[in-house]
């Protein structure tokens, strides 16, 4: 039976947000499984995995803000600017102060072009960035607009190491922070340890390793806020309520009149029965009057009620 909704998974570390993915179309026996948000292979915590027709909201999923905890190693740079790559070069930090540190993290905070990693899956002409940098063929410089609303220090400088808090738009690289906090202190720096904690309003301890969750579910046991179903995944929109005969128009891909519309023209909305159940998700074509009435073109309309 195909299952529609959201799990919220712990990833551990050594393996792919693919891989995880993999698994869970293994372990759930299901084929249509998604993920909102890649992890790099070294980093640990919440992967966002949508199933079936929860699969059509990813999009909406994959670009909420994110909060991340780690350790950057401060005296050694990398090619990877991780962990899991070659030294390029290394440098003392005996004079290194936490002082020196917080204010260089301080200028990491705000709107900006960050320059992104060699060793990442950016496509310029159609190839990835780390494919090139793997082959050793030159590597074109490549940027992309982030959000850091957070960026800070969470403990002591011990020895070389520091864990750090960041929080985020979707798309940042905390290791191309990593990196760069580095160079700007003039000593060069690489993550040692990432593990996110939230995306938007979901937190990783109330997440599960994959293995676990199917053994829950193959037992009877209760997945708790590890799973929402269809209707219940939080949208970072508002509802609208169709009567029948509007959820008849929605359902056949036709645009419909609802009252109660808050948002905007060309903004999204959830459209929903008198039930609570989720139909589908459009945006605003047309306001009408000032009565809250508004004309909504669906534009995933799911094909029956969730469960």
């Amino acid at each position: 039976m195909t299952i529609d909704g959201l799990l919220i998974v712990d990833k551990p570390a050594g393996c792919t947000s693919h891989d995880v993915v993999q698994s869970a179309r293994r372990l759930l026996g299901q084929k249509r499984i998604g993920h909102c948000g890649t992890l790099d292979p070294d980093a640990t915590g919440l992967l966002l995995i949508t199933l079936g027709q929860a699969t059509r909201l990813t999009r909406f999923l994959t670009h909420a803000p994110k909060v991340y905890e780690g350790t950057i190693r401060f005296g050694v740079a990398t090619d990877t600017y991780d962990a899991s790559g070659q030294v390029t070069a290394e440098a003392p930090t005996g004079n290194l102060t936490e002082d020196a540190v917080d204010r260089a993290m301080v200028r990491f905070v705000g709107t900006y072009e960050q320059t992104l990693p060699a060793y990442s899956a950016r496509k310029i002409g159609g190839r990835k960035l780390y494919e090139l940098a793997r082959r050793g063929e030159p590597v074109p410089e490549s940027t992309k607009e982030i959000t850091v609303w957070e960026f800070r220090r969470v403990g002591p400088l011990a020895g070389e190491r520091m864990a750090f808090r960041l929080s985020c738009s979707s798309g940042t690289y905390a290791r191309a922070l990593a990196h760069d906090l580095g160079a700007a202190l003039g000593c060069g720096a690489h993550l040692a340890a990432l593990r996110r904690t939230e995306v938007g309003p979901f937190r990783v301890d109330d997440a599960l390793p994959v293995d676990e969750i199917a053994r829950r579910r193959d037992a009877g046991d209760p997945l708790g806020r590890t799973w929402y179903a269809l209707g219940a995944i939080p949208l970072p929109f508002g509802d609208v309520i169709a009567d029948a005969q509007q959820e008849r128009r929605v359902r056949n891909g036709q645009t419909a009149l609802v009252p109660g519309a808050t948002a905007g023209e060309g903004e999204w909305l959830r459209l929903v029965d008198r039930r609570g159940g989720l139909i589908a998700v459009g945006t605003v074509a047309e306001r009408v009057g000032g009565a809250g009435l508004a004309v909504v073109q669906p534009r995933i309309v799911f094909a029956s009620e969730p469960l």
